[in-house]
């Protein structure tokens, strides 16, 4: 069902976590508008699309190219000539532009356009001359569709929704590191679905940064690079107890969080300790279906978040985040919540309070209904990955036995990391672009 997941890596390199080889049935996530990405179609498949014609349309200012599967591409001029891909307009070394954009006439004329040895050659105003690839210029189409598409090439906008039936995603930790067809299927289940768990790395500190450098690099907070998730006196963080914490992401006291999280299993509670998750987009676009009013609240009220204390430096951090943050097309980005860190401090009119504090009730019994929590119990060398920005977590309260008290290993990257390594293995794979 979710072949993104297995068609790369080797057989038993993936499996379910709760014992079993089938997959849940999950809910694919709604878009805004009338295309949804998963059904565009790609700008071309296979091959190097034909050109059977290219001319000017001067007076409305576009290139028209008809191709020969019978499809019709508009390109602005002026876009044309921004992207001129010369040697004098582009560092090829660095695949960036080097025109400057003082000296990009953004009325440009075309005197002339023609086919050229499989490419589109033009002819500027004053002289300069501009070559296109024609795969080049169809994946970068101005239709809806082909828009559509590249998008979701570049970003895995599409997410595979769950609830508490959900069989997490398993990986051989080894494996991961050392094979990129595994590695790019970890990832691409990471991005789809926002979690994935990993079996098999040693029950020993220091496996987080393993990890981490088979993307790039962690991401530093004030609680250090790696930080020990475990029962300390005069804790500085409610993480750092034994109690229960609830369902919540991390970091919201920061403008940006961190868009993924690595927890590391390097001692369990004989009693307790087992963690829970919950997807928060589904849950986000649950209550907008149920409560759409509290949606309209929790996405549009800017709450205050606080942490201060000392850690790998001391530290005072002070946001305003959404709870429930959109783009411009209304679909859900981030969540943004955590209980421990909400600031007494809530900047809105008085009229706002109670209808702020109703909405952010109706959410959080949403994410509490048991049919939503996914729970599980970590062992030694296991190790979990998920997007910080999507899932909520949890833990229950575990029995502490001082110095031999449950350990996890935790640390932060961001998602440009990670969709970076995403797209270069891909590349590397599949020779995708």
């Amino acid at each position: 069902m979710l072949s993104y997941l297995t068609r790369w890596v080797s057989r038993g390199a993936f499996q379910a976590l709760k014992g079993t080889s089938s997959w849940p049935q999950l809910v694919k996530t709604p878009h805004i508008g009338n295309q949804t990405l998963a059904a565009a179609p790609l700008p071309f498949t296979g091959g190097s699309p034909g050109v059977r014609q290219a001319r000017a349309l001067d007076q409305e200012r576009l290139l028209q190219i008809d191709w020969d599967d019978g499809s019709c591409s508009l390109y602005p001029f002026t876009w044309l000539r921004d992207n001129c891909q010369c040697p004098h307009c582009t560092l090829q070394s660095a695949q960036a532009r080097s025109l400057l954009f003082t000296n990009l006439d953004v009325h440009t004329g075309m005197d002339q356009v023609q086919l050229m040895d499989n490419k589109v050659s033009i002819t500027w105003p004053d002289q300069h001359s501009s070559d296109f690839d024609p795969d080049w210029l169809k994946k970068r189409c101005f239709s809806s569709e082909a828009r559509q598409a590249l998008q979701e090439e570049l970003f895995l906008n599409e997410r595979e929704y769950w609830d508490s039936s959900l069989q997490i995603p398993t990986a051989d930790f080894e494996e991961v590191l050392h094979d990129d067809k595994a590695a790019l299927a970890w990832l691409e289940a990471l991005r789809r679905i926002g979690i994935v768990y990993l079996r098999g790395a040693p029950a020993e500190q220091g496996q987080v940064a393993r990890l981490s450098q088979r993307i790039g690099y962690l991401r530093l907070t004030f609680y250090g690079h790696t930080w020990q998730v475990q029962d300390k006196a005069m804790a500085n963080n409610v993480a750092y107890t034994s109690g229960e914490l609830s369902l919540h992401t991390d970091y919201p006291a920061l403008h940006h969080p961190p868009g993924v999280q690595f927890l590391h299993c390097v001692r369990q509670a004989d009693q307790g300790g087992e963690s829970e998750v919950v997807d928060g987009f589904h849950m986000a676009e649950q209550l907008r279906r149920e409560d759409p009013e509290a949606f309209n609240i929790l996405s549009s009220i800017r709450v205050d978040f606080t942490d201060s204390g000392a850690d790998f430096c001391d530290f005072s951090v002070q946001s305003k985040n959404h709870i429930i943050d959109v783009d411009s097309e209304g679909r859900v980005t981030r969540i943004n919540y955590n209980n421990t860190t909400r600031d007494s401090v809530l900047d809105v009119p008085l009229h706002q309070v109670q209808p702020f504090y109703s909405s952010l009730k109706a959410f959080v019994e949403l994410l509490s209904r048991p049919e939503n929590v996914c729970t599980y119990r970590m062992e030694p060398g296991d190790l979990v990955t998920f997007d910080n920005w999507r899932l909520m977590h949890g833990r229950k309260s575990y029995l502490s036995r001082g110095q031999y008290s449950r350990h996890l290993e935790g640390a932060y990257l961001d998602w440009d990391e990670v969709m970076s390594r995403l797209r270069i293995l891909r590349k590397a794979v599949r020779g995708d672009c």
